[in-house]
């Protein structure tokens, strides 16, 4: 956490490089952020609006839940819930997470297909995911059954990822216009879009190499070796000017299978 104690600039740096280096990256809980880090949330209430969905769901999946920390909160589970997880130090957490709601953990890949039969479930959650692989959706969702998922939306937190890396193009492939008709070309329709850019600020350089090494896909292939210039010219900014502010992008997609 940034004082108002000055602190020498070298080592203060590779002590707080560090400190983001040395923690756990396993599940995804936020919590060591606080006090360093600040993320604005969605207007929305993703974890609320899930609740009230299962809490009418009877048959219900999350994919690629990672630590299963969302669906482990959700107050009236479905009575039968699977959730899906890739990364295999996230299963062991997933799998803890989750015994107390009755879910079982199922390991699948992110892009692979799903390893259920068509027509299994009546609702479909996922946060964050990485990639929503639309038709295997539809093709497990009952007819009248609906996905609802907050998504990452196209450049979110590009000014970390420019500031890092240098200007990088903004892939177009994650913006709302495109899962809406992804959406629609696999058989499913959108009955909900909303869209945000939500204020992030890293208020220590230590919480920068944490969340990237967490969140992988904002600077890819990140290693505090190969960038520690740019992570030193971070820590001077941070020092300057008190916090690095950035952008995320959020969107909530919502859709159903006709019946």
């Amino acid at each position: 956490m940034v004082t108002d104690q000055p602190v020498a600039g070298p080592a203060a740096c590779a002590d707080l490089v560090a400190e983001g280096a040395a923690e756990p990256v396993e599940g995804w809980d936020f919590s060591w952020f606080a006090g360093r880090a600040t993320e604005e949330r969605p207007a929305w209430g993703y974890s609320r609006l899930l609740g009230e969905r299962m809490a009418d769901a009877k048959v219900a999946l999350d994919v690629q839940t990672g630590g299963g920390e969302v669906l482990a909160a959700v107050p009236r589970p479905a009575p039968v819930l699977v959730a899906t997880e890739s990364w295999p130090p996230n299963l062991a957490v997933a799998q803890r997470n989750l015994r107390a709601v009755g879910a079982a953990v199922v390991q699948a890949g992110d892009d692979g297909p799903l390893p259920f039969q068509p027509g299994t479930f009546d609702l479909i959650a996922s946060r964050h995911p990485t990639v929503a692989i639309w038709p295997e959706i539809a093709r497990v969702l009952r007819p009248g059954g609906r996905y609802f998922s907050q998504q990452v939306g196209a450049g979110s937190n590009r000014e970390l990822t420019d500031f890092m890396m240098g200007p990088q193009p903004v892939d177009p492939g994650r913006s709302p216009q495109v899962a809406v008709a992804e959406a629609g070309a696999a058989g499913l329709v959108v009955t909900d879009l909303r869209e945000q850019a939500l204020r992030v600020e890293f208020y220590d350089v230590g919480a920068v190499v944490y969340f990237l090494r967490k969140v992988l896909w904002t600077v890819p292939g990140f290693t505090v070796d190969s960038y520690r210039p740019q992570l030193s010219r971070m820590h001077v900014h941070i020092r300057a000017h008190g916090s690095f502010v950035c952008y995320a992008q959020r969107f909530l997609i919502e859709a159903r299978k006709p019946a």
